[in-house]
């Protein structure tokens, strides 16, 4: 008896009916179908298979990880949907930085050339300043006007002047204070994450492209579900940060991800799962409520 025989007589032994098990599994009734018929290859993903009939074999009360180690020559194993893309990306990563070099270069002649006109105006301006007051002669002012000092307002423009520099003093303390505040406000503003989609995904199940600009020291990506929601974190060289369902009872799941060049998420239900990057939130290239199933590049710059 097949792996997808055991758990339709499970289930039928228990009076469940498909419907039953897709509202307490969360997977679509046809692929319920797909599991008991045999025809895994339906499924969304060889890594679906593990997960789908594990989440099945709960729902029917069978020892999931019996079941799956007793039929594991019959189950697809887990491959990363990611590999074909690895080429992808880093070709336009490639492309991307030649066209950085290709433009600087072509700029810089004409850089060259500017500053070179600013020079030569700058030194005509001022070897012109130079002979012109070379050319001015001194001139010697003599005044027999006699200064008298009166010593009582010796005494008041002096106490005067201490006040003027005491308010002088109170101004420039405000003005360091206000340049302070602003300069902290821009550093705080320059410390949040820049989220741009570089290429939106098409088809039945999207892939798009997603650049990070400024992470900063960390890279944190939270993910949070009212339900039952399937989600693959990897990176470009396969290694798995988290293939599990995000369910209410573990939400918030946090994955960190600084030091990552390339992030590959495979998210089952885009219209049950939230997504922040270092707290701010993240908007699906692609309308949840058209397409559920999505898988999403993060470049990270």
């Amino acid at each position: 008896m097949d792996v997808g025989a055991r758990l339709k007589e499970a289930r039928i032994a228990k009076g469940l009916s498909l419907e039953s098990v897709q509202e307490t599994t969360k997977i679509q009734k046809r692929y319920l179908v797909a599991i008991e018929e045999g025809n895994l290859h339906l499924l969304p993903g060889k890594f679906y298979a593990r997960a789908f009939i594990k989440e099945y074999a709960s729902a029917v009360g069978i020892d999931s990880d019996e079941l799956l180690e007793e039929h594991k020559e019959e189950i697809p194993k887990s491959e990363s949907d990611s590999e074909i893309q690895y080429t992808r990306v880093e070709r336009a990563q490639r492309e991307n930085s030649a066209e950085r070099s290709n433009t600087f270069f072509s700029l810089l002649p004409k850089i060259i050339v500017v500053l070179l006109i600013v020079g030569i105006i700058g030194a005509g301006i001022w070897f012109y300043n130079q002979a012109s007051s070379s050319d001015e002669p001194e001139k010697i002012e003599e005044s027999d006007t006699v200064i008298i000092t009166d010593d009582n307002n010796t005494q008041d423009n002096g106490e005067s002047a201490v006040g003027d520099d005491e308010n002088s003093d109170d101004t420039a303390e405000e003005t360091d204070e206000e340049s302070t505040t602003e300069e902290d406000s821009k550093d705080e503003e320059g410390q949040e994450v820049v989220i741009e989609v570089e290429e939106v995904g098409t088809g039945s199940t999207p892939e798009s492209t997603i650049s990070l600009t400024n992470p900063n020291d960390e890279l944190i990506f939270t993910f949070e579900s009212s339900t039952n929601v399937w989600l693959d974190v990897k990176n470009t060289a396969g290694e798995a940060f988290f293939a599990d369902f995000v369910t209410t009872a573990n939400s918030p799941v946090e994955v960190d991800l600084t030091g990552e060049e390339a992030i590959y998420l495979n998210i089952g239900s885009t219209p049950n799962l939230e997504i922040d990057i270092n707290g701010v939130p993240f908007e699906y290239p692609v309308d949840p409520n058209e397409r559920d199933h999505q898988r999403l590049w993060f470049n990270v710059n």
